[in-house]
């Protein structure tokens, strides 16, 4: 029997997706704690930015829209991601959670690959099989239903041709970082930008420019968006 839905139904009920990459010190990490109930998947040796003190210098003391303190999955190898997937697809208590924060993609990639050269001889072989994991783990993370879906990178300049150089989401290999856009619908780069009078703040790049990568499937997005995770999820499903 066919289930009918609507779109609209569809888009709160699956949550937003969304990747977001960005330059060194931009604030990528520190993103997580303007997400709904967040919790973090991360490969990186240390989340500084999240520190409390440095989270109230930024967002104030006792924002109602921030987390201050983000439980911490932390993971050096592709079977604690597989087991960090598996809690979240069918543990109960994962629902506590409302947001699934990848950060970030870069590292657990570096991760997947560094895992993958130890049990092979050719170096080919080990690249083949990090396009091959990671892709799946996007794919399974992106497809959970019911939670949003954060999974930040970061940035690298890439040449289109004649010379033409681009900025995207950075991974390893060269193969992988053009990939990663086509897997999502919301493509984002976290910048610091300058407005006329000279001062600088940071917002969210929503759309492409001649050299940028970015995209809004929705629409329903500004060009330049405040960097909340929140106020975006609830633009993304209509809330």
């Amino acid at each position: 029997m066919i289930n009918w839905s609507t779109t609209s139904k569809e888009a709160v009920q699956h949550g937003a997706k969304v990747l977001t990459y960005a330059g060194s010190g931009a604030g990528k990490t520190m993103l997580c704690a303007t997400a709904p109930k967040p919790v973090i998947i991360s490969a990186e040796a240390g989340l500084l930015s999240l520190n409390r003190r440095n989270l109230e210098r930024v967002h104030g003391v006792g924002n109602p829209n921030v987390t201050y303190d983000i439980p911490v999955m932390q993971v050096t190898n592709i079977d604690q991601l597989t087991e960090a997937y598996m809690f979240f697809a069918r543990d109960p208590n994962a629902r506590h959670f409302t947001t699934i924060c990848l950060d970030s993609l870069t590292e657990i990639g570096e991760v997947v690959l560094a895992n993958a050269k130890k049990t092979v001889k050719d170096p080919r072989q080990a690249y083949g099989e990090l396009i091959e994991r990671v892709t799946w783990l996007v794919k399974a993370f992106r497809d959970l239903p019911g939670w949003h879906i954060y999974m930040s990178a970061k940035m690298e300049a890439m040449d289109t041709g004649a010379g033409v150089m681009k900025f995207g989401p950075s991974m390893p290999g060269s193969k992988l970082g053009q990939a990663l856009p086509y897997l999502f619908d919301e493509v984002f780069r976290l910048a610091i930008v300058q407005d006329q009078q000279g001062n600088k703040y940071r917002a969210i790049q929503t759309n492409e420019d001649m050299q940028y990568t970015a995209k809004d499937r929705s629409g329903v997005l500004d060009s330049l968006e405040r960097p909340d995770l929140t106020f975006i999820f609830n633009k993304l499903t209509g809330v």
